[in-house]
């Protein structure tokens, strides 16, 4: 049964009067915009930055704070629903807005549980769903002392509870020599797993309940940056661990209530064992692919999910590998791309690029899905492609 806020939300939905707030306004706020304007949404972005990908195509830009309680609450205030692409929100604001009746999704609790890896772990622990075993610290001199008591034993990873983002955030000691690499906040330590092959589950839920499941997608990373390097989908995984994952998949979106979409990142150890590594709570990079090889890509699920409308088919209509498109080392400045041309006389290749107008070494400035019924030659041509194109200045 949907309340009277939602029935309100459809009725706008249905007359072409709804008003659509995305807190920032990176390429995944872009991405959600694009999917908007199919149906007459009129949406509105806040950002610190004028310049950002999703302001130029809003319906509305609003310069603000996404931390700042007074930015966040008068931006909420203009429209009829509230959501995200980033988790690093003020929260106080978002719960003030939902107690006085805005649409919030997903729920200012959900994002305040994701800001925190800590929060994150106990949440996965207390429900048990399989994660890697995980001690909570809040200083460094805490973790020295853990060490010296044999509390933790190298190698591990020490994951900052707040403000880690793209690989940021994330340190691997693998032996006493890297205890400086150490940082001197609240933290996640973890125990490193051997990992077998690293995999992620997008799944969808509405207010009704329903869920939607996206097929399982492998991810290959870049050791040095940490960042998504090629994304497979579908994933080479066995029968026993694509159901394991999917099965966990749709615990988690449950046990956290969560409206809208929900990525959800996972290793697979040696043995076989499906673990949560993340979890997002928004659309993500791991769903890029589905904008042109599923038949719902997930901007449209997300917004099909807040909206309280039926969720779409998550069918594979075609494998496809998504590659990220990077900022190159030693290059800062004006961004200039070459290789484009080439890429582009690739038959089932689809470029992305999200409109920054700086580049930076490692920032995500586009990336490319590759299309083909051969999901062995769409990794081929993926692996060429990285050859083909730089992001320069």
């Amino acid at each position: 049964m949907l309340g009277s806020n939602s029935q309100k939300l459809l009725e706008n939905f249905f007359k072409s009067q709804l008003k659509l707030g995305i807190i920032a306004g990176g390429q995944l706020g872009k991405m959600l915009i694009q999917e908007a304007s199919k149906w007459d949404i009129t949406t509105y972005v806040m950002d610190t930055d004028e310049r950002c990908p999703a302001g130029k195509i809003a319906s509305y830009f609003v310069k603000g704070d996404l931390k700042d309680f007074d930015d966040v609450y008068r931006f909420g205030k203009l429209v009829d629903i509230l959501t995200f692409e980033i988790e690093s929100v003020n929260i106080l604001a978002l719960k003030k807005l939902k107690e006085e009746g805005l649409i919030v999704l997903p729920d200012p609790g959900v994002i305040e549980l994701i800001q925190d890896k800590g929060l994150q772990k106990d949440f996965l622990k207390k429900n048990n769903i399989p994660t890697p075993d995980f001690k909570i610290f809040n200083s460094k001199d805490e973790i020295f002392q853990a060490i010296r008591s044999g509390q933790i034993k190298y190698p591990f990873v020490q994951k900052l509870r707040k403000g880690g983002y793209d690989g940021r955030g994330v340190f691997i000691i693998e032996k006493e020599s890297d205890m400086k690499e150490i940082v001197d906040l609240p933290s996640v330590v973890e125990e490193k797993v051997e990992i077998k092959k690293e995999v992620a589950v997008i799944v969808a839920r509405n207010e009704k309940g329903e869920i939607k499941n996206y097929p399982l997608v492998e991810m290959v990373f870049d050791p040095k940056a940490n960042l998504l390097d090629k994304l497979i989908c579908p994933a080479n995984v066995s029968e026993k661990e694509n159901k394991k994952a999917v099965e966990v998949a749709t615990r988690v979106v449950e046990k956290l209530d969560v409206i809208g979409v929900l990525a959800i990142e996972f290793f697979i150890d040696k043995e076989g064992n499906v673990l949560v590594n993340e979890m997002a709570p928004r659309p993500h990079n791991s769903g890029h692919h589905t904008i042109e090889s599923v038949q719902t890509s997930q901007f449209e699920q997300h917004l099909r999910a807040i909206l309280g409308l039926p969720l779409g088919s998550t069918e594979l209509i075609i494998p496809s590998v998504m590659v990220n498109i990077l900022g190159e080392e030693g290059y800062v400045g004006e961004v200039r791309y070459e290789g484009i041309e080439k890429a582009l006389s690739i038959n089932g290749v689809k470029i992305h690029l999200y409109g920054k107008k700086i580049t930076k070494p490692y920032r995500k400035m586009g990336h490319i899905t590759i299309l083909d019924k051969d999901i062995n030659s769409a990794i081929e041509k993926a692996d060429l492609i990285k050859k083909t194109i730089r992001v320069i200045s």
